[in-house]
């Protein structure tokens, strides 16, 4: 990590930015690895192995919530310098900006991935809900290409995801829509609750194998981003892989009344109310993995709790979006009894305009999954 703040002689980094790096480039140290590092270790290291690695979307070299810089940009100057492309014997790094339109971005980058299998190729809505403007891209290409040509494509879409009180148009990366493509094992959908498995899930989307590689769709954090709780340690990126769910860690399993299943950040809020309720009857997993639905290790995690314990699966989207719909089967069938939904009631639109309303919205849901 010391190319985060090896800079060229006389290179003036913002002094908003220096603060930054240098908590990355203590972070293996201080074990806590936060989201941009995470991806910053990904990308490096695969530079490392040889594998070329291309990352556009509106505003991706900076990070839409100012989180990545991965391009800085000499304050006085205008010199630009990639710290990633300064490793030594390496692959090609190449991060891009484009231009304001989804449907020819994402469209170009799918032909790139196409080209260059061997190369990770990313492409980032700045917010997920955007996507929506390259649906005919989605639709048409990524999902169905092998059903209908045999054509495979490797390429990543990296959506942020969360109703964190920003309105109905920056709150939603449609999870639904995208499970609802999900087929036939045409695709891979995921919504890490850690860093640790975002570096493991980029490393093994770009390690496997290239003539059998689909398009992977990745629910990315906003607010998590900065999440003190939401860290990893160097151990959890050296000594692990991929985890398509975290399971609650608890002692005494025989003891739990209450299980519920999640994904992605309601994981935060759902834990800390169980905390300072003292719920020690309940356990909280997390899928990590949406697409192809983790059975296998889903149903043995369920399996250590009573056959009478109540299982719930808790979202913070709406009842109508988010996973639920495409999880329900899968849950009723491991759990082997009814599995409730806890979310937003029905709604047309993703998300509340009012900030207030949300926060109310969002602490009346979190309870409701005690009672």
């Amino acid at each position: 990590m010391a190319t985060q703040t090896d800079l060229p002689p006389g290179f003036t980094v913002h002094p908003r930015v220096l603060p930054q790096l240098d908590r990355r480039a203590t972070a293996l140290d201080s074990g806590t690895i936060d989201w941009a590092t995470a991806e910053t270790l990904a990308f490096g290291s695969l530079l490392l192995d040889g594998v070329p690695v291309r990352l556009t979307g509106q505003d991706s070299r900076r990070g839409a919530f100012g989180q990545r810089h991965t391009v800085l940009i000499d304050r006085n100057t205008g010199r630009e310098h990639t710290p990633l492309n300064s490793l030594g014997a390496q692959a090609q790094f190449a991060p891009h900006d484009s231009s304001l339109s989804e449907l020819a971005a994402l469209g170009f980058e799918y032909g790139y991935a196409l080209a260059r299998p061997d190369a990770l190729v990313l492409w980032e809505a700045q917010f997920g809900d955007f996507a929506d403007e390259a649906q005919t891209v989605i639709d048409e290409y990524i999902a169905s290409a092998e059903q209908k040509w045999g054509q495979l494509c490797g390429l990543t879409l990296l959506l942020p995801h969360g109703l964190e009180g920003q309105g109905p148009d920056h709150s939603s990366a449609r999870i639904e829509r995208f499970l609802q493509l999900c087929a036939q094992g045409n695709m891979s959908a995921a919504m890490p609750s850690v860093p640790a498995n975002y570096f493991h899930l980029l490393r093994k989307q770009a390690l496997g194998a290239r003539e059998g590689r689909r398009p992977l769709v990745v629910f990315t954090p906003k607010s998590m981003l900065r999440l003190k709780s939401a860290t990893s340690t160097l151990a959890d990126l050296t000594t692990h892989g991929f985890s398509p769910i975290l399971p609650q860690e608890t002692a005494d399993a025989d003891r739990i009344r209450h299980v519920m299943v999640c994904s992605g950040k309601i994981f935060y809020d759902l834990d800390a109310y169980r905390r300072a309720q003292d719920a020690t009857d309940t356990a909280i997993i997390r899928a990590e993995l949406l697409h192809p639905f983790p059975e296998r290790e889903l149903g043995k995690e369920l399996a250590r709790f009573p056959t009478d314990a109540e299982v719930r699966w808790v979202q913070e989207e709406a009842e109508n979006q988010g996973p639920w719909l495409f999880v329900a089967p899968y849950l009723q069938r491991l759990a082997g009894r009814p599995v409730a939904c806890v979310s937003r009631p029905p709604a047309s639109a993703p998300a509340v305009g009012s900030a207030h309303r949300h926060t109310a919205e969002q602490g009346a849901l979190v309870a409701t999954a005690f009672r």
